[in-house]
């Protein structure tokens, strides 16, 4: 079985799609549509044709071209079934413990409710490959919009829990201000250090952050690191759960 192949290419503002192809049966899938130009334009540069779309969560700037790539292509479009009324040409609704198969291939479904109520991360694991779009980003996560911060966390505690060596993509590049601030809250975590180093330097030659792993989160990003002693101690949190920690440092950053 050949490897799956990846293509990430920036859209809109800020936000990443992404395209995942299976050389052997030809299927292509893409994560969110943005916007569907950008979505067309990665397809052709790869010479890839759009068999699948895979939707995260209801968010416009991740839903706004999937009709018009289901018209072209013919696509089948899952999505979250919490959100399933929202989601536009919606084929097949998924929660959570749902599998659908891609390539060969199985794709678990992990429901994360906290940015929205119904978002939802696709995991392959074979390829110990998740899309988490805006419930995981590289240092940080997404803002708790319509779920409650225990549900984000709880949310997050699921993706923290896949092995460590998985790659996670995310919907946006948020990471040089997602360092800032998380150097306000561990200043003391060498690891941070150099990796927000490194990020300036990413984005100084205009190279993305995006994917991440499990592991470096697990390392660097106070959203997922409640037991520091040196986050507990700055936040005036010590022996407070990890959800409560969290919690904090989510506020923090929401008026960082």
């Amino acid at each position: 079985m050949a490897a799956l192949q990846f293509y990430q290419f920036p859209c809109l503002e800020d936000n990443y799609g992404v395209l995942i192809h299976d050389p052997d049966s030809k299927e292509t899938a893409a994560i969110d549509a943005p916007e569907a130009a950008a979505v067309r334009q990665a397809l052709e540069l790869k010479g890839w044709s759009l068999t699948h779309l895979f939707c995260t969560h209801h968010h416009v700037d991740h839903t706004a071209g999937i009709a018009e790539l289901k018209q072209l292509s013919g696509c089948t479009v899952y999505g979250p079934k919490g959100e399933s009324a929202k989601i536009p040409a919606l084929d097949i609704a998924l929660g959570e413990g749902d599998e659908l198969t891609f390539g060969g291939r199985k794709v678990e479904i992990i429901e994360t409710p906290g940015h929205t109520l119904g978002h939802i991360v696709y995991y392959i694991p074979s390829d110990t490959v998740a899309f988490a779009a805006d419930t995981m980003f590289p240092l940080g996560c997404g803002r708790v919009f319509e779920g409650t911060l225990e549900q984000m966390w709880s949310s997050l505690a699921k993706l923290i829990a896949l092995p460590k060596e998985t790659i996670v993509y995310c919907g946006h590049e948020y990471t040089k201000a997602n360092a800032k601030f998380a150097l306000s809250i561990e200043p003391g975590n060498a690891a941070l250090q150099k990796r927000a180093a490194e990020i300036d330097e990413k984005r100084a030659r205009g190279e993305p952050t995006v994917p991440t792993t499990i592991a470096l989160e697990l390392e660097t990003s106070p959203f997922v690191r409640p037991r520091s002693p040196e986050i507990q101690e700055r936040l005036g949190m010590v022996g407070h759960s990890d959800a409560e920690i969290f919690a904090e440092v989510r506020r923090r950053k929401d008026n960082f």
